[in-house]
């Protein structure tokens, strides 16, 4: 059954993509699918460099998602001569044109980076009249040429971690239309990570390190950025205390990884708990709050959070499942994210009742 949704699914999204050239309203935003990620010309030289081409701008988020801890490395590319203009709390509203580069990748020693790396896919994010569409291209063994696959894929990868355990897993590439598990926002595909809070950090470019809003402004990519930096909201980084407490690394680790999905206008906004970064309310953020129907997924536990008491809190349980019908987020991740985890588990105990 879910194969032959898969596949109706898989269908449909041939027919709208069409892999050709999709048009657009001006010719100054007209784009086209590529089969192989290097027709795009996003990089320069050798394509698993990951070298940028000219007006490709690296950059980076204070807290990213996690996802089976790959590394990632992000590009945004705007249309010639276009900007986008500052907000202070949502993701910047990116013009038609925008492309959005995610790179998906595992050092062969995360202890050792100059070992070299597999990169196992590149996930694109094109701004299109019609809205944002998701096209993920999964690298080949060699690492020259990754390829548009909107059925997904399944690559099995293997590494040595920062405390030198051999890791191994069966790593998930998402299916186009599984990407809007995670990008959905009401009825429409949208972007969730390069907001200003998460710009809002240095970058090493190779002209030196510097702020990330800072440098788009000044290469007049972005428009209204606020004179002071006191006035722009800068999410703390989730293993960085030096960045924030643990109240505020937590709520950062849950908005990236929870929020984008428990948020009044997303997917799981039935639910009535509410993890993004602007809650307020500690019974929609789930303190003492009793789920609206998580089933089995509650692990018989009263509340979404029990303060002090993280192991009978749902919120925990289902950080810690691999279960399909339990595990939260739902998509992304085949592990624990142990570190997390570690991180959340702290924060609940130190919340008062």
């Amino acid at each position: 059954m879910r194969k032959g949704l898969l596949a109706v699914c898989t269908v449909v999204f041939f027919i709208i993509v069409g892999f050709s050239t999709i048009p657009t309203k001006s010719p100054k935003y007209e784009y086209s699918v590529f089969d192989q990620l290097s027709e795009y010309h996003f990089f320069e030289g050798d394509l698993s460099a990951l070298k940028p081409a000219k007006n490709v701008i690296p950059y980076s988020l204070n807290t990213p998602l996690f996802s089976d801890y790959a590394k990632k490395l992000r590009f945004i590319k705007l249309p010639e001569g276009s900007s986008v203009a500052y907000n202070e709390k949502e993701v910047f509203d990116y013009p038609i044109g925008t492309v959005l580069i995610k790179n998906f990748y595992y050092f062969h020693d995360a202890r050792k980076p100059e070992k070299g790396r597999r990169i196992i896919e590149t996930r694109l994010l094109i701004h299109a009249e019609e809205g944002w569409k998701a096209l993920p291209y999964v690298w080949n063994d060699d690492q020259t040429e990754a390829y548009l696959d909107v059925a997904g894929a399944t690559k099995e990868v293997t590494w040595r971690s920062e405390s030198g355990k051999k890791m191994k897993l069966n790593y998930q590439v998402p299916n186009a239309n599984q990407c809007k598990g995670c990008h959905l926002r009401g009825d429409k595909l949208m972007p969730i990570g390069p907001s200003a809070r998460q710009l809002n950090g240095e970058f090493e470019y190779k002209e030196g390190k510097m702020n990330q809003l800072e440098k788009w402004s000044e290469l007049r990519l972005l428009t209204g950025l606020p004179a002071s930096r006191e006035l722009i909201p800068q999410l703390a980084v989730w293993n960085d205390p030096t960045t924030g407490n643990l109240d505020d690394r937590a709520r950062a680790w849950l908005d990236i990884n929870c929020g984008h999905c428990h948020r009044p206008d997303g997917p799981a906004n039935t639910s009535g708990l509410f993890l993004y970064i602007h809650e307020k309310d500690p019974t929609s953020l789930g303190i003492n709050k009793s789920p609206v129907a998580a089933g089995k997924g509650s692990g018989s536990r009263p509340f979404d959070i029990v303060p002090g008491k993280p192991n009978a809190s749902i919120l925990l349980y289902r950080m810690t499942s691999l279960d399909p019908g339990e595990m939260m987020p739902e998509i992304g991740r085949t592990l624990v994210h142990k570190e997390g985890i570690d991180l959340i588990e702290h924060w609940i105990a130190s919340l008062e009742n």
